[in-house]
């Protein structure tokens, strides 16, 4: 996992410290370093901005001539990418599920975007499964109308997580079974409806408008954008299609356990500045933890 990420810090520390280092020297391994991570899934940008923050950065300390000068540049590492990497809380989202609960408030409405191909139905349910194991009841709105077999697949992981699936027929329009699932949830005091979507090719305008109306007819209270960690750079190009077009306030990486890179979480902080919540890490309902900045950084410079 992350060997990507791994090598190239490894690389860099190699370079620096063996080399001596004038501004013109490190500004060329900087830009061997940025290379490096360009190779490792960080889009172009992303990886500018690390190369240019860790070259201010390691300008302004003094690296000690004799001694621990790794450890020196591990900390700045780790600094910077403390900088650039995002994480949210789950259980600040627990609690305002919650107090929907205690409230008798309408349910909230946390609308899944992304991908095809993304594992995006998967992780409502791993979802689903994470609130059910915390006390709180869900309802998986079946909105992908359009893929074969998605309702099915949908009602099946919710049978399998305990929870209520509301769907229509393949065609109908999936705001309005987003819209009956809410309904629904409301009826019989269920705190929380997951609106499944359908995947959306970040190219098509005609299906992020459609997106777009499923979030204002549902009323969203949060949008989570889905993304497969082994989709490589192109992924930072859906996070900021779907960000200008629906609007994102959490991120899930899927299939994290595979990610030889490990490019994605960084792309995808700096590009459209949200936070990383989840990470799918298997196929089980439980396969799902908490993103945590420093799971991120000590398993890249260990």
């Amino acid at each position: 996992m992350l060997e990507g990420l791994k090598r190239a810090f490894q690389e860099l520390t190699n370079r620096i410290t063996t080399s001596q280092l004038g501004e013109s020297e490190l500004s060329r391994i900087m830009d061997e370093f940025k290379l490096q991570l360009i190779s490792s899934d960080v889009s172009l940008p992303t990886a500018e901005a690390i190369a240019e923050r860790l070259r201010e950065m390691i300008s302004e300390i003094r690296l000690p001539r004799f001694g621990d000068r790794e450890a020196s540049l591990k900390n700045v590492y780790s600094r910077v990418l403390e900088e650039f990497l995002l994480e949210a809380s789950p259980e600040e989202l627990l609690r305002a599920v919650a107090s929907r609960a205690t409230t008798g408030a309408r349910p909230y409405v946390l609308l899944f975007v992304g991908p095809n191909g993304g594992g995006k139905t998967t992780t409502v349910a791993k979802i689903a499964y994470w609130f059910k194991e915390r006390g709180v009841r869900s309802v998986i709105a079946c909105s992908d109308t359009f893929r074969a077999a998605a309702i099915e697949q949908a009602k099946e992981l919710a049978a399998e997580v305990g929870v209520r699936a509301v769907s229509q027929r393949y065609g109908a329009d999936p705001a309005a079974v987003a819209v009956d699932a809410i309904q629904s949830a409301n009826a019989n005091k269920e705190p929380l409806v997951l609106i499944d979507t359908a995947g959306r090719a970040e190219t098509k305008k005609n299906l992020l408008d459609e997106m777009r109306k499923i979030r204002r007819v549902a009323m969203a209270d949060s949008v989570i954008l889905v993304l497969d960690s082994l989709t490589g750079s192109v992924a930072g190009e859906q996070a900021r299609s779907f960000h200008e077009s629906v609007g994102v306030d959490y991120v899930v990486l899927t299939k994290f356990d595979s990610d030889t890179k490990g490019g994605l979480a960084l792309t995808v902080s700096h590009e459209i500045r949200r936070p990383l919540i989840f990470l799918g890490v298997g196929q089980g309902l439980g396969d799902l933890i908490q993103f945590r900045k420093e799971f991120l950084i000590s398993r890249v410079l260990s």
